[in-house]
């Protein structure tokens, strides 16, 4: 059993062999079956990035983190020409994602993809936090790895890392269902995109934030946990200073970009 334990903690923090740091220009040169497009939400150039590795690609369905199947459906070729339209359509501002004009390249570059909304209720992600992955995600829960627990070295390690995104401010008993409501979601898009590729044939894009598309635990990781035999490519966008050293990155490649302008997020803690 100890044997295992370090097994499975070498695998969730190892690193693929060959990831590396790469410019935007190796977006034009983007392959695989599924393709995970990682982003900071509010970093308009990221989407600009996103939007040009869709259009070299030309996948044949787009997975969306931000948006449910339900407003993925409302989506049509006109409202693709109207940002304004397409904007209401989706009602994007009242589901609290940032500004809508700096998503919407990468619409433009949507082509005849079909979209898929990958978005949970709200309700169920907060269930997650209290109920037991299985029991909530259903028959598909052990393909993705929800029936066993991290090892405890990572499941703290994942703590920590939640406290530090929400400024140190969280109680220390949320932080289980903090992580457990994140590795839901992971689930949850990675099932989306296999249904997508499964639709389609592929190849796939999924647009989500960085935290999704790491390869040691997240979204890619479990799509090869559910499909050893799939080609999956992991791009993370992450923000630094221009010249810094990131140092190596949970992902295949990644892309470091200046950080965007924005208030102190955790000024309200303060």
């Amino acid at each position: 059993m100890k044997r295992l334990l370090t097994a499975l903690i070498a695998l969730c923090f190892a690193l693929p062999a060959f990831a590396e740091e790469v410019t935007p220009d190796a977006l034009d040169h983007l392959s695989g079956d599924i393709v995970v497009l990682g982003e900071v939400h509010d970093n308009p150039q990221h989407h600009l990035n996103q939007a040009r590795a869709i259009r070299a690609l030309s996948p044949k369905a787009v997975v969306f983190e931000m948006l449910s199947p339900e407003q993925a459906a409302r989506v049509t070729p006109a409202l693709l020409q109207d940002e304004a339209a397409l904007d209401a359509a989706l009602g994007w501002e009242a589901a609290g994602w940032p500004d809508f004009r700096i998503y919407y390249p990468i619409f433009q570059a949507l082509g005849g993809a079909r979209i898929y909304g990958a978005a949970q209720p709200r309700e169920t992600v907060r269930a997650a936090m209290t109920t037991p992955l299985p029991e909530l995600f259903g028959k598909d829960a052990a393909r993705f790895g929800l029936d066993r627990p991290y090892p405890d070295p990572l499941q703290k390690r994942l703590e920590q890392e939640a406290q530090a995104d929400h400024c140190n401010a969280l109680p220390p008993e949320l932080l289980p269902g903090m992580v457990a409501a994140q590795r839901f979601r992971d689930a949850a898009f990675a099932r989306v995109a296999l249904e997508a590729y499964r639709d389609t044939g592929g190849p796939v894009a999924v647009i989500t934030g960085s935290g999704h598309a790491r390869t040691d635990l997240a979204v890619p990781a479990m799509l090869h946990e559910a499909d050893p035999g799939l080609r999956v490519l992991s791009l993370g966008q992450i923000e630094g200073e221009t010249g810094s050293d990131p140092g190596a990155q949970p992902f295949d490649l990644w892309i470091v970009s200046p950080p965007t302008p924005r208030p102190d997020p955790c000024a309200a803690f303060k």
